[in-house]
């Protein structure tokens, strides 16, 4: 029996991992939640899973938590909050895998300390890698810890990797749907509303990941994380939009072969392969053959995709320009989904805070932190300066 730690088990890859600890019971058991705000569906979690310790955003959330477990007979479980909390769902003695799930640095820490407290981590926060990924990789190597990509794209290199040495390896390939905007024309990027933004082709995920996947900015966060998760340069990690998503990435090696991950698309085939690696164990998630009547893949438009371009660069620059990146990010999908921002001024934004950003390599997760927070104040000048500015 694996142990299970879920950090953002209310969110969609938390709930989906939950959905396959149901599946097979005598294999995987939750045993401590992190979550956010989100108490409605943590008390549910907790009915059904009565783990030992559950996190909730700040120290209020606690209090109602604890007070509707109390009327739930529910008394025994454990409410901490905040980071400290998160981490201690994370670092728990009895925990085996740590799910890491929570959106953007919030996660951070806490991933952190599992890997340092030898946990086996599956990755389902890019931002990790991205913003830390220099320490979290040399922490697992010290620890000899697996880190186990859940991201449907990396998921997918590690099971074609397994096909060949790592000196084997040519390229890799992360296939992209190129979300709603991949055909529409510049003129009509100027006038992109959120709404427009958020309708997704192929998956429905959380508000900012739909954005960054309109903007092309997801895959370029996951070009940086295949880099640190494969230990690969840029040049070799390589981008296609593939409409139908239904090869999730590839991996090309030296002799010409190229192997595919072809399945269906449902996050919880990327989560029972990483909640059970090295092992397959079989599921229901079957894939209709007929969808493969047709593939289709062409290169990114670098002047539809400016992001994608200033991800790659920001992965040759240093991890201060990836850590500049994800959080400039962060506060410009905000600003634009708040109205603040034209869909052409978040790629605006993240260049001129990558201008601003001097080449380093932070030495802790404080000093990662710090970088992450000077880049979100460069960001919220660049926004405001924007309001005054023409839109083009």
């Amino acid at each position: 029996m694996k142990k299970i730690a879920v950090l953002g088990s209310t969110g969609s890859i938390g709930r989906s991992t939950l959905d396959i600890c149901a599946s097979y019971p005598d294999r995987f058991l939750p045993v401590a939640l992190a979550a956010g705000s989100n108490l409605e569906i943590l008390l549910e979690q907790c009915r059904r899973w009565r783990p030992q310790v559950v996190s909730v955003a700040s120290e209020a959330l606690a209090g109602q938590l604890s007070a509707l477990l109390t009327q739930a007979d529910l008394t025994s479980i454990e409410v901490v909050y905040g980071s400290a909390g998160a981490v201690r769902v994370a670092t728990l003695p009895e925990v085996d895998f740590v799910v890491a799930a929570i959106v953007g640095v919030a996660g951070l820490e806490a991933t952190y300390a599992a890997v340092l407290c030898d946990k086996t981590v599956g990755l389902a926060n890019k931002e990790c890698l991205v913003a830390a990924g220099d320490l979290i990789l040399a922490a697992a190597r010290e620890h000899d810890v697996d880190l186990l990509p859940i991201d449907s794209e990396h998921n997918a290199v590690h099971q074609c990797l397994r096909a060949g040495a790592p000196a084997e390896v040519k390229r890799i390939w992360l296939t992209a749907s190129g979300g709603p905007f991949r055909n529409t024309s510049l003129e009509e990027f100027y006038h992109i509303t959120p709404a427009q933004a958020l309708k997704h082709p192929t998956w429905v995920m959380g508000r900012r990941i739909t954005i960054d996947s309109a903007t092309m900015l997801n895959k370029g966060l996951e070009v940086i994380e295949a880099c640190r998760l494969f230990r690969l340069p840029p040049a070799q990690v390589k981008v296609c939009i593939h409409p139908q998503s239904t090869i999730h990435s590839l991996v090309e090696y030296i002799d010409g072969s190229i192997l595919a991950q072809i399945s269906v698309t449902d996050m919880r085939l990327p989560i029972l392969y990483a909640l059970s690696w090295p092992e397959r164990v079989a599921s229901d998630l079957s894939f209709d053959m007929a969808s493969l009547s047709r593939l289709d893949f062409q290169p990114p438009d670098p002047l539809r995709f400016p992001c994608l371009r200033l991800a790659y660069e920001a992965a040759a620059a240093s991890q201060n320009h990836c850590i500049a990146l994800n959080a400039a990010d962060e506060i410009a999908v905000n600003a634009f989904l708040q109205g603040e921002l034209s869909f052409n001024g978040i790629a605006r934004t993240l260049e001129y805070v990558l201008t601003l950003t001097p080449s380093g390599s932070p030495a802790s997760i404080t000093e990662v932190l710090a970088a992450d927070l000077a880049a979100r104040e460069q960001a919220r000048e660049a926004v405001a300066v924007s309001r005054i500015l023409p839109s083009r």
